[in-house]
């Protein structure tokens, strides 16, 4: 008998239990998803209801990796991730993100397509990343439009159109999307300077390659999302982010603070008070974020 790749076994049994669509849509509680992020205005599947629930949505659930690094599963079946999201009052990656966001609007009846990017964020010049980060296509009366509630420390605060070669301005930084070779570049503009994100073409994903790349971040020793802590979200005059225990705040006017979080305490204090996070339902936290901090002390 020839041995099959793990990978390939893994893609296989989410495959085969992976929920019908239809079974996600009568599932969502929109009233509980609408309570959590506090909105209460229009449900019409429109650009002002979009624009109002990714506004809404970016800052209240953070983008947060605990999981990963705790070394806990990552599931991206509707009930997990209204009970974890929602419910426990917590956040979660790309993933989870647009998982839920995407959920949300196809019960709101607007039409959408899965893609798929690639992070170039951070990577030196011709690096091939894999297509790890989940983007969501929507269109709205003919025009396409990119909603992502995932990508971390620059998490958009606001859909963008999906047409090359202008600057869009958010409630944060401004955006543009570059068109090269059938693909398109996100990029944001920093420092006097457009960096780019991540890349993406319009190929339609499945719900089952989300789950295989899904359970490779989530679980490979090289990941930085099982090797490190991330958080961030973006407040109304500021981004706040936590990298290990470097908490920064960049301001909107070009400040930025930084401090190192050195006790359990302080970081706690900071996931919950600055990042939104209830850590209540998270077993022996406090004796792995003591872990946490004894490592990265002795790196520095």
């Amino acid at each position: 008998m020839v041995d099959r790749h793990p990978l390939l076994l893994r893609a296989e049994q989410i495959a085969a239990n992976l929920q019908p669509l239809q079974q996600r849509l009568t599932e969502i509680d929109l009233d509980a998803y609408f309570q959590r992020i506090g909105y209460s205005g229009d449900c019409s599947p429109r650009l002002t209801t979009l624009q109002a629930i990714h506004q809404r949505h970016s800052q209240t659930i953070a983008f947060e990796n605990l999981n990963s690094l705790l070394k806990q599963p990552v599931k991206l079946d509707l009930a997990s991730l209204q009970q974890k999201l929602i419910n426990e009052g917590r956040g979660g990656y790309c993933f989870e993100q647009n998982s839920l966001l995407r959920d949300v609007l196809l019960a709101l009846g607007f039409q959408l397509k899965n893609l798929a990017a690639r992070v170039l964020w951070n990577l030196p010049s011709g690096t091939i990343a894999p297509r790890s980060h989940m983007v969501l296509w929507v269109n709205i009366d003919g025009e396409p439009y990119i909603a992502d509630v995932g990508f971390g420390g620059l998490t958009l605060t606001t859909p963008l159109a999906l047409t090359p070669d202008i600057e869009q301005a958010t409630s944060h930084e401004s955006f543009r999307f570059i068109a090269t070779d059938r693909t398109y570049i996100m990029q944001a503009y920093i420092k006097q300077e457009w960096k780019s994100l991540y890349r993406f073409d319009l190929q339609e994903q499945e719900l089952p390659d989300y789950e295989v790349s899904n359970w490779y971040v989530s679980t490979h020793p090289n990941s930085i999302f099982v090797t490190n802590l991330m958080a961030a979200k973006p407040d109304s005059n500021c981004r706040y982010a936590l990298w290990n225990n470097q908490f920064t705040v960049h301001y909107l006017d070009g400040r930025t603070e930084h401090r190192i979080l050195s006790t359990v305490a302080e970081l706690r204090a900071t996931l919950e008070n600055v990042f939104c996070l209830n850590l209540g339902a998270i077993a022996d936290l406090d004796r792995m974020l003591q872990q946490l901090i004894e490592r990265w002390c002795a790196m520095t």
